[in-house]
């Protein structure tokens, strides 16, 4: 019988495999992925990690080997305008460094991590399955059965739902979540140009939504491009021609000639926030317990906050030779996440609807708001603190320390 079953072998997945078994070497880890087993290497994006994940990761002994593929963004620049104004005004601006040294965010390729944490759970002996699906679960009490695609079982004390915003897993244990649809999509893509870009992430309010450009090492940048879903889907099917001189109408020129150095894909944009992040022998983490707008950049790093939170729940109640799955355990791992969660859900979505219009009256009030922050150096200390998620409280590996 395995102690902990983890359902998705993403970073998510990976992160709270790693966080417990080496915390924890005797407990037995194995983790269930539905993609086949080279999938992975196939995934094109790049993510922002905040400074606290990056702590994190330094503990799990991965951060090292990620780092060389990690570009810091060492400014941000935050602006409002029309795709037709021929002059975009700042403003906003944000240095990088919450600390000397280290930069509030660095843009990693999801490649790159995903290795890095596999090569971890590889060294730590955790077993990772591919191309199987968690079809059912039966909680009996003091463990609980899964079945699988397969047609194998494994009993686990406590299984980890990290199998995405539409999770079969939550939908399973009855687990009702609060939805609702944007009628956006972002498009997500790669693109080289000629100049550097010194390390600055840039985010425009365009009226059909942020259009973000985000540094990547050499002269390459991530975008994430939202639009109405209609014309996403146009855009993206449209042919390369199009879609570039569509890109550099928002992009502008200060980088010089660009040029689209990966694929495209548009993903259809929403909010979901799970009900409950618990059951009996059940967790959620990551996007199974919660999907916001990309507008923060905080997707990725509320998961990774889940793994610190749940790890140290998990482990911290093995050592008192508690169950690690009860349910009375597992709610000191909800009381933990769901308020924080829950606040990035409504921010997000509030500064969607605020920014994503070209409604005169809203643009001249979220103006003067933006103006005032960037006139006021200890509040924008404070923002700049909260996205880089520095705190002197919450979980150990999110404050750099092992659990």
């Amino acid at each position: 019988m395995l102690d902990m079953l983890v359902v998705g072998g993403g970073y998510v997945g990976l992160a709270a495999a790693v966080a417990v078994k080496q915390a924890a070497p005797h407990l037995a880890v194995e983790v269930v992925e539905a993609a086949p087993e080279h999938v992975w290497q196939k995934d094109e994006r790049a993510s922002a990690i905040i400074a606290a994940a990056s702590r994190m990761l330094q503990v799990l002994g991965v951060w090292n080997e990620i780092l060389p593929d990690a570009q810091p963004i060492n400014r941000m620049i935050v602006t409002d305008s029309r795709t037709s104004d021929p002059v975009r005004p700042v403003f906003l601006t944000f240095d990088g460094e919450v600390e000397e040294g280290r930069p509030f965010a660095h843009m990693v390729p999801n490649v790159s991590m995903v290795r890095a944490l596999r090569g971890a759970a590889e060294r730590l002996g955790i077993t990772i399955r591919h191309g199987i699906r968690a079809t059912g679960f039966t909680n009996t009490g003091s463990q609980c059965q899964v079945s699988f695609s397969d047609g194998s079982t494994t009993q686990t004390r406590l299984l980890v739902a990290c199998d995405g915003v539409r999770s079969k897993l939550r939908d399973m244990a009855g687990i009702k979540t609060v939805t609702w649809e944007y009628g956006q999509s972002g498009i997500v893509a790669t693109v080289s140009h000629e100049r550097p870009h010194q390390g600055v992430a840039e985010e425009h309010f365009l009226p059909s939504g942020p259009f973000a450009i985000l540094p990547l090492t050499g002269n390459r940048s991530s975008l994430v491009w939202t639009e109405r879903t209609a014309d996403a889907d146009r855009l993206v099917e449209s042919d390369d021609l199009v879609f570039e001189d569509e890109l550099q109408r928002r992009f502008g020129h200060k980088l010089g000639e660009i040029q689209v150095a990966g694929g495209r894909k548009a993903f259809p944009l929403g909010l979901t926030l799970a009900r409950s992040f618990v059951a009996p022998r059940l967790a959620l983490a990551g996007d199974a317990a919660h999907g916001i707008h990309p507008i923060s950049g905080q997707g990725l790093n509320l998961g990774f906050k889940d793994v610190a939170a749940l790890a140290q729940t998990v482990v911290e109640a093995d050592r008192l030779g508690l169950d690690i799955g009860a349910l009375d355990v597992l709610e000191r791992y909800q009381t933990w996440r769901r308020f924080d969660t829950f606040r990035m859900g409504v921010t997000t979505d509030v500064l969607n609807r605020l920014f994503s219009n070209d409604n005169t009256p809203l643009r001249v009030a979220r103006d003067f708001g933006l103006g005032i922050v960037e006139r006021m150096p200890k509040l924008k200390n404070f923002f700049i603190d909260q996205a880089a998620g520095k705190s002197s409280e919450g979980p150990s590996l999110l404050r750099g320390e092992a659990i």
